[in-house]
């Protein structure tokens, strides 16, 4: 009997996957990570420490491949990442604050402010042109922000309520400033060791900062743990690669839309896994958050710039 020789499988990389698609599995992943923090139930410190430990050795071997791909970089970079990290650090401590406040997903929604803060400092470092939808935008979305942190519920927890947004907007400031940083800074093919070395810097520092709130947990339990490595690995790890790798082949306005999922996954993640509840008004907030983001992160169609660098997009990654 004569076989044919089969023909070979077709060679699949992510280079060849539509970036559209990559974005928003990256956006996925990192929706999960309000939940997973809030269901390992540990402080600040500790998930910011695990968070960015467990996602390390990982992320050294596949920068250690880059480096060998590329080469090295000038010091201004490194530089730049370490910075961006620290920023990025104080954005995990305050943000993981804030979800036992105000919750995963409306917290999620509210540190979106941070694509207030991109234009803000282009306009202030390179005088960079701010859109009339940007001035325009910007009451309604802290209306949004008021709302989602329950300025209209009068419930008993009115001050926690407050404490908690004010949190996720500072968060929202330190990740914008890490956004526009690593824009300067950031290449598609260097998104591991860009990633991996914003994370040891994040760690640190947010880990410092979250010790506000409560010192690390190096024996947090099994469950915890287990949940804490979930978030490593999905949001830490696999999410921001993704969409750093993505991005800057995308158009930006179309990477700033597509990242506009995010939030809104988050949101229904919030309600299945950890069971939270907004109210009708918190509701309301969070979509007026999300137009808002959308209005002021669209472009004209005359000014697609596509394979532009999207690091200079405002990402919605919440972080994160």
């Amino acid at each position: 009997m004569i076989t044919r020789p089969r023909p070979p499988l077709p060679h699949i990389s992510a280079a060849s996957l539509d970036p559209r698609l990559l974005v928003l599995a990256g956006a996925a992943a990192t929706s999960l990570t309000g939940s997973f923090i809030k269901l390992s139930g540990v402080s600040p410190a500790t998930s910011t420490f695990f968070r960015c430990a467990l996602a390390l050795p990982i992320l050294g071997y596949l920068a250690l491949r880059e480096f060998r791909r590329h080469g090295g970089v000038s010091r201004r970079v490194p530089a730049a990442q370490v910075f961006g990290g620290m920023m990025l650090g104080a954005d995990f401590a305050l943000w993981a604050h804030s979800i036992t406040m105000i919750g995963a997903g409306i917290s999620t929604v509210v540190v979106n402010v941070q694509v207030m803060v991109v234009p803000l400092l282009a306009w202030i470092f390179f005088r960079a042109t701010v859109p009339v939808r940007f001035v325009v935008t910007v009451p309604f979305l802290f209306a949004g922000v008021a709302l989602a942190g329950g300025v209209l519920d009068g419930s008993g927890d009115g001050h926690r309520l407050l404490l908690g947004t004010l949190l996720s907007l500072a968060a929202g400031v330190a990740y914008g400033v890490y956004i526009f940083v690593i824009g300067r800074a950031g290449s598609p093919h260097r998104a591991s060791s860009q990633v991996f070395v914003s994370t040891i810097a994040a760690g640190v520092v947010g880990t410092a900062i979250g010790s506000l709130w409560g010192t690390v947990d190096f024996i947090p339990g099994w469950s915890s743990l287990g949940w804490l490595a979930t978030l490593s690995l999905s949001s830490q790890l696999v999410g921001w690669v993704l969409i750093g790798f993505a991005l800057p082949r995308l158009a930006s306005e179309v990477g700033a839309t597509l990242l506009l999922a995010q939030p809104v996954m988050a949101m229904g993640f919030s309600m299945l896994l950890v069971h939270e509840r907004p109210s009708v008004g918190q509701f309301a907030g969070c979509a007026v958050v999300i137009v808002s983001v959308w209005v002021v992160t669209r472009s004209r169609p005359a000014h697609r710039r596509p394979g532009t660098a999207a690091a200079t997009v405002p990402v919605a990654v919440q972080n994160d």
